[in-house]
Formats: C-alpha cells, structure tokens, sequence
C-alpha cells in the first residue's frame, strides 16, 4: 500500500476514523524502509487524539513530527509553524499531513492547497464503518465533498479502516466492504485497500491489505 502513495500523502476523513492510528503506522513502515519521514500534525481544531501525542515514539523511530506550534498546553491554538510550507515545497523524503476530523481540520489544509498541487500529493479518506450506530453511505460521501471543497484538494483513494476498538473481529472487517464499496460508487474515489490488525488478515481473502498496530489507545484503556 505504501508505494502507492505520493510522498505528499494526506490523511483526512470523520472523527474516530482512525487517521491518526493510520498515520502512525504508515510513517513508521516509511521509517523502516529507510525513508525520511515526516508526520505534519494539522490538528488545529485540537480533537482527542492527535499525532502529536507520538513524539517519543517517532523520535525513537527517526521520525520528524511537526505540531501545532502550543500543541499539548492550554495554549493550544490554530496555528502551523512556517516550516510546514517548506518541508511541502521542499520535495525530500516521505511527509504525511494528519488533519483534524471533518471538514473543519479540513480548513488548515487550504492554505497549502497550491503547494501540494506543485509537486503532487495523494489524498486519501478513512473509512470507519462502524464508527455511527447506522452508518450511511451517503452521508460519507457529503463530508468526502465538504473536505475537497474546504481544502482545495481532491481525495484519491478510499482506505478501510473499519473497527470496534476492542471489540473488532474479522466479521466485522468483512461486513464492511459493501459500505466502502458504495463510498466509492457515490464519490467515484477507488479504494486503495484495507488496513486492520496483521492477526485478522489470513481471514480477509484478497485485496490490498495493510497490517497495522494499534498505538492510538484510549486514555482509560491505558495503565495509571
């Protein structure tokens, strides 16, 4: 999955998608294959998870990230520091943009919208199924239209990143691909593949499968 992303790749779609779950395992694969990677946390609109609670274990990996400059302080406000642009224009090495949830974090993105179209990007759309108790298609595909309209950018592949946290089982996996499939005929954006837990593949049959760790954990989920 991961050579057939732009080395300007953005990570967009609804809160609880896991974008950021997917970030981090992407930026660590780059990392480990031996790229220069930076992870570009565009949370502004500050959300529950954000990439840029990751930075020891980017540092441990030879990952750069760039934070909202306050990031992690109740100063926490909108603003990017001016190495964003230049890292976007500079062309070296593999850089993921981690927006904010919905077509808010979207907002941000904007204002790099010429830069990315520059020198090339890839957009991709986080797929959680199961991430509303009735999930619908079209709906998605409306937030799919807000982000590009918002950002300037258009989305250019759709990632299956369905879950239940802990409760997620291959069944579940599997049942949602009607659903990205019906994303994908609404938006006419393809679907890159699916990303899940490396004990659930041998169940998934075919298709681009991405295994993934799952860092992005719940605060009450984890040790005093």
């Amino acid at each position: 999955m991961l050579e057939r992303l732009s080395p300007r790749t953005v990570l967009c779609g609804h809160y609880g998608s896991g974008k950021t779950n997917l970030t981090v395992n992407l930026a660590l694969l780059a990392a480990r294959a031996g790229d220069r990677v930076t992870v570009v946390d565009m949370d502004i609109v500050n959300p529950y998870f954000r990439t840029a609670d990751f930075r020891e274990l980017f540092r441990n990996a030879g990952v750069e990230l760039i934070a909202p400059l306050y990031a992690g302080t109740n100063l926490d406000i909108p603003v990017l520091p001016p190495s964003v642009r230049t890292l976007v224009r500079s062309g070296a090495g593999r850089v993921f943009l981690d927006l904010g949830g919905d077509d808010d974090g979207a907002v941000a993105l904007g204002g790099f919208s010429a830069d990315l179209k520059a020198v090339g990007y890839t957009m991709v759309y986080v797929v959680n199924s199961r991430r509303e108790p009735d999930p619908d298609p079209g709906e998605e595909a409306s937030l799919l239209a807000r982000i590009q309209a918002v950002s300037r950018l258009q989305v250019t592949w759709l990632v299956n990143n369905t879950n239940l946290g802990p409760e997620t089982t291959s069944d579940v996996i599997r049942g949602s691909l009607p659903y990205l499939e019906e994303v994908s005929r609404l938006t006419g954006v393809p679907i890159l593949g699916t990303a899940a837990e490396e004990r659930f593949l041998p169940d998934l049959g075919k298709g681009p499968l991405l295994p993934v760790k799952i860092y992005v954990k719940p605060p009450w989920s984890l040790p005093d």
